[in-house]
């Protein structure tokens, strides 16, 4: 009987992995084992379960059950791996289970990074990097009035307007200067620090919470300025670290993710892995749009028709309802000026190299209708502005 391919993960990169398989080849065995229930869901959805008042089953797609029935896969839930063979080619798994694997996708995603701090709360930390993590603080986030967010990055700041539009008194806590800072110019961070703060969010920057502490049924904040508050939950959404200790214990190349070549290939030839867990050209590529290339290309390959992945500028979408906005590319990094055009419409702001080429962009509100074509000057080689 021929080996299956075996994914290691349930997370969107492994689902549309699954998904591109099954559509190139309706009989290719395919096993997924993961260490959670399994169920699909679509995880930008997290953003806005306050103020939708969502609770964790709502959303779910697809049990667990119903996903491998429909893709016609042999998935194995609440199970992890504990390591791989891979003399053998066999993976093993919690409850003494080996399984046996022709290819091995890891598909292991991040953890959160959770800052260094004292305290007798810091078992209270919630964080909320998948639809589990959710479900077990959803019933303490939604009965408290006033809420601590560690991390003003992408997530926290999407976090913090929907817990307050949903009512909730939010404290957003931040060491870097500005909001969004690895992708938004100060400019454009100050606008979302004032829309924010309307909201009645309390939002301290080049900072850092020293210490949490329980003090009788709330949590008593201390932060490195010498400002102290209380709240009734705490949220940390400061990043995420790679996970690849399963990799790095199988004696595959790591570094600051598991590191794989253009054709998503391990240190092992028949080692795969992609999504939040993989290091490719440098950089890890944490978004929905670089997983669904990756797994596409991932698919091909698989198949024994090798395909490279390639990754275009693409384009992200913050989820901040009372200030929308789309960027793509470079838009803080080596940028050599900003040509800033704003209006009542909304705000489009072009950074541009010293010869005047097109690095990224940034639109919010009525002026995302450009976006795209933005996006298409992106990823045209050399297109230069004419001076404004």
């Amino acid at each position: 009987m021929p080996r299956p391919i075996v994914i290691i993960g349930s997370g969107f990169a492994a689902y549309q992995l699954v998904k591109t398989l099954r559509r190139l080849n309706t009989e290719q065995a395919i096993t997924l084992i993961t260490a959670d229930s399994g169920d699909e869901y679509h995880k930008p959805d997290l953003s806005h379960v306050f103020s939708r008042q969502q609770m964790a089953a709502d959303l779910i797609k697809l049990t667990a059950a119903e996903f491998a029935k429909e893709q016609q896969i042999d998935l194995i839930n609440h199970s992890e791996v504990t390591h791989i063979d891979k003399d053998r080619k066999v993976v093993f798994c919690t409850q003494g289970r080996e399984v046996a694997y022709e290819k091995l996708v890891l598909a292991t995603g991040a953890r959160p990074f959770i800052p260094k701090m004292s305290g007798d709360a810091i078992n209270a930390i919630h964080t909320f990097n998948s639809l589990s993590e959710y479900q077990a603080c959803q019933a303490n986030i939604r009965s408290a009035a006033k809420v601590l967010v560690i991390g003003a990055g992408l997530v926290g700041v999407e976090l913090a307007m929907d817990l307050a539009t949903a009512g909730k008194q939010v404290f957003l806590v931040d060491p870097q200067a500005s909001l969004m800072a690895n992708l938004l110019p100060e400019m454009l961070s100050q606008k979302l620090a004032a829309v924010l703060a309307k909201q009645g969010v309390t939002v301290q920057l080049q900072t850092r919470v020293s210490q949490l502490q329980h003090q009788d049924s709330c949590i008593a904040v201390s932060l490195d300025n010498d400002l102290h508050f209380t709240c009734d939950a705490v949220i940390c959404a400061a990043g995420l670290i790679p996970n690849s200790q399963l990799a790095q214990n199988a004696g595959l190349e790591v570094n600051k993710g598991i590191i794989v070549n253009e054709y998503l290939q391990t240190s092992d030839s028949d080692i795969y892995a992609l999504g939040d867990c993989a290091h490719i050209n440098g950089q890890s590529m944490a978004y929905l749009q670089p997983a669904l290339l990756s797994a596409n290309a991932l698919a091909s390959t698989l198949l024994n028709q090798a395909t490279a992945v390639n990754f275009p500028a693409m384009l992200v979408k913050v989820k901040t309802p009372l200030l929308p906005m789309q960027l793509g590319g470079i838009t803080v990094s080596n940028v050599h000026r900003w040509r800033v055009d704003i209006d009542a419409q909304g705000t489009c702001i072009k950074a541009l190299d010293a010869d005047e080429i097109l690095l990224g962009f940034i639109v919010t509100e009525d002026k995302m209708k450009q976006a795209f074509g933005l996006l298409k000057q992106l990823n045209s080689p050399n297109t230069v502005l004419a001076a404004a």
